[in-house]
């Protein structure tokens, strides 16, 4: 196999690692938003899917419970994304792994801090769906992630 299938293969991989990943921090993040820190709305797609009864909450109090929700999503989330990394997608070894799990919730935090802050401006400032806010997360740490992980915390 040439070295461009196999990068391929490995992003496919790691697509599918960082799916398993984001699903678990999308379940979480709505239980949270649910039960514990109310932050969703009747037109969250979750709320009218499940057919959720809500606490309803003012636009700075969604934001904040938001962000909570977030950040307790991620890190578990981020510790399912690492597991998958390391035993399917990637080669450890670069670093002692206490060194590499450190690394790589640092470059997590990073991507899920510059997200989180974005879902907060979007509720709060322009009252953005949660849902859609939530995205504004996801899609900052896919396009940071991959690059990071791939060539500075992981042999390749």
């Amino acid at each position: 196999m040439n070295i461009d299938s196999t990068a391929i293969i490995q992003f496919i991989k790691y697509g599918i690692a960082g799916g398993l990943a984001t699903l678990t921090h999308i379940i979480i993040f709505h239980f949270i938003a649910w039960k514990i820190f109310p932050s969703l709305q009747e037109k969250d797609h979750a709320v009218r899917f499940f057919k959720l009864s809500i606490h309803k909450v003012n636009d700075a109090t969604r934001a904040r419970n938001s962000m909570i929700g977030n950040f307790l999503g991620f890190l578990i989330a981020n510790m399912v994304a690492y597991i998958t990394n390391v035993l399917w997608v990637f080669q450890g070894g670069r670093y002692p792994v206490i060194i590499e799990i450190l690394l790589f919730y640092a470059v997590s935090g990073i991507s899920v801090f510059l997200g989180t802050m974005l879902m907060g401006i979007l509720i709060k400032r322009f009252g953005v769906l949660t849902t859609y806010a939530f995205c504004s997360n996801i899609v900052t740490a896919v396009m940071i992630n991959y690059i990071v992980r791939k060539f500075f915390i992981f042999q390749g």
